[in-house]
């Protein structure tokens, strides 16, 4: 993020001193143009500023009448936040399994639980994660959405700008399927703040209404409060800021492609894959890569961690327990997740940002080689 800075720091500055020197601070005019240009941006009618991007899952779940009694289908292999919209709303998440190969929920299962569950008529809505930048398959998603009659609320939190290329010929970009998605704009994103924020968007204008008051209190005109709202609200600086890399997204997508093409071919050359499951790229933007994250067989990834933080290479583990694992939900009907769990104890995340020089992405391949000659595997 501080390479990054560096070559954005005086158009940065310039759009901070222009909020500091107008005195609106809150819900100004970047935010007003921020929400258009990210409306426009990924087709859709509306873009709602808030927060953060948990707000956003609990605010779009709220939106959509959630409530106790409903259930909601999910994955497990998600951050935290993916599975809390639906339990702070009083509805119960349906935990089902991933894809292996894309570490995306995997659709199957939720026409499965769509048809056979016995609660399912209770089953409102189905939360997929674009996970790591990867999207998931948008045609099947429009087709669950009108042929079992659920809501979509898709979690874009990691693929703001990616896309799926329809039978047809057209493309979508992630979060233009869903009756309501989510964005998250916190520092680490693609499109990332200096701070947090967050983002709703929807073509529905219902539901667009509804979030636009339930982030101020609930009050469409200050001090007369038609729901019991909040106080979420994404802030006029970091909206000005968010304008300034909004610009350069496509750029940055680009360039993150090229060093998961580059990670992989190293890879490959080292004669690393029969230890390191590389992702695949697929079609163009339909992986944006949030996180390069690689799967260590044979129960060496937490070994090779730490043999690469004693080289100096940073890595990060997205996520040590799925969600169906934790204590907090440790009230919901238990239930086994096998590709979930194999995950968990197998993935890695690579250092992965714009900027990173290929001398850099050399040197951690290399250390990787380095890991498995000295533990005798190659």
């Amino acid at each position: 993020m501080t390479r990054q800075y560096g070559s954005l720091r005086d158009e940065i500055l310039t759009a901070v001193d222009s909020v500091f020197k107008s005195g609106r601070l809150i819900m100004g005019e970047n935010v007003e143009r921020f929400e258009e240009e990210i409306a426009n941006y990924l087709g859709v009618k509306h873009a709602i500023g808030v927060a953060n991007g948990s707000d956003a899952l609990y605010i779009a779940v709220k939106s959509l009448g959630i409530t106790h009694g409903d259930y909601v289908i999910t994955t497990a292999f998600t951050f935290f936040a993916t599975v809390s919209c639906i339990t702070r709303n009083n509805a119960t998440p349906i935990f089902v399994d991933i894809d292996e190969d894309t570490f995306n929920v995997d659709l199957d299962q939720i026409e499965h639980v769509l048809r056979t569950h016995p609660y399912r008529e209770k089953i409102k809505a189905v939360i997929p994660v674009h996970l790591f930048g990867r999207t998931v398959d948008l045609e099947r998603l429009e087709y669950i959405k009108h042929t079992y009659r659920v809501k979509i609320i898709e979690d874009c939190a990691q693929s703001v700008g990616s896309t799926w290329h329809f039978s047809n010929g057209e493309i979508k970009k992630s979060g233009s399927v869903g009756d309501v998605s989510i964005l998250s704009f916190f520092p680490t994103k693609n499109l990332g703040a200096h701070g947090d924020g967050g983002m709703i968007l929807t073509s529905d204008d219902r539901i667009a209404d509804f979030c636009r008051i339930f982030r101020v209190h609930g009050a469409r005109v200050k001090y007369f409060h038609e729901v019991e709202g909040i106080n979420s609200r994404l802030d006029e600086v970091q909206a000005a800021i968010l304008r300034v890399k909004l610009k350069k997204l496509d750029e940055y997508h680009r360039r993150r492609r090229e060093i998961a093409r580059l990670y992989n071919e190293l890879f490959e050359k080292f004669g690393l894959t029969q230890h390191i499951v590389c992702p695949s790229l697929g079609r163009d933007l339909d992986c944006i890569f949030h996180q390069y994250v690689v799967r260590v067989k044979k129960g060496h990834r937490d070994n090779l961690r730490l043999y690469l933080e004693s080289k100096g290479v940073e890595t990060a583990i997205y996520y040590p327990l799925g969600m169906h694992r934790q204590k907090c939900f440790s009230h919901l009907p238990s239930v086994e997740l096998e590709k979930t769990d194999r995950a968990c104890k197998e993935v890695l995340a690579l250092p992965m940002f714009p900027e990173l020089r290929e001398e850099e992405i050399e040197y951690v391949v290399s250390c990787v080689r380095d890991y498995f000659r000295e533990v005798c595997l190659c």
